[in-house]
């Protein structure tokens, strides 16, 4: 099996948490985890499986890395790659930009060629947007720690099963 790059950034609890727990399902030697915020360019095309990490701050924003990496992503070529995304959101506290993040992300990479896989049913949530949303599915994995904790470790390992059969 190729090796999976999982990004995301190791200064964040709740996304380091997930990301954690993903690697582990996955089996922590198909999964190389690495810092988004000190990535360079060649080590984040190097993989043809991809997991991103990603939250949404503010009004729908994404963080900082993440925002800081687009214009170095903005001519890569992702033909060929299979990418997963999953996030932390919360959804009483925005329900109105409910996991915007999971969607920038997603749209962007599919813009520019990229598999987008492992979408996962919303009908457990609620909210009032959502730019993650395509018809009864997020584009990604979303995670409320906030207001559902006691399905974070149920989500994750459905989803990692679903990945398996992309991945391995």
């Amino acid at each position: 099996m190729k090796p999976i790059g999982l990004f995301y950034s190791f200064n964040t609890r709740h996304t380091s948490d997930a990301a954690d727990h993903i690697a582990r399902e996955l089996g922590e030697k198909n999964v190389d985890k690495i810092n988004i915020e000190t990535i360079e360019d060649k080590v984040f095309l190097a993989y043809p499986y991809m997991i991103l990490g990603v939250s949404t701050w503010f009004d729908g924003e994404l963080p900082n890395y993440w925002d800081e990496f687009l214009p170095a992503m903005e001519d890569m070529d992702f033909s060929g790659k299979s990418v997963a995304i999953f996030g932390p959101a919360d959804q009483v506290g925005y329900p109105q930009n409910f996991a915007d993040g999971v969607g920038i992300l997603s749209r962007f990479l599919k813009d520019r060629g990229a598999a987008i896989v492992g979408h996962f049913p919303a009908a457990d949530y609620h909210f009032i947007r959502s730019r993650a949303l395509e018809g009864d599915h997020f584009t990604g994995l979303v995670l409320d720690y906030a207001n559902q904790p006691e399905l974070t470790e149920k989500r994750i390992r459905e989803w990692c099963a679903e990945l398996k059969k992309v991945f391995i």
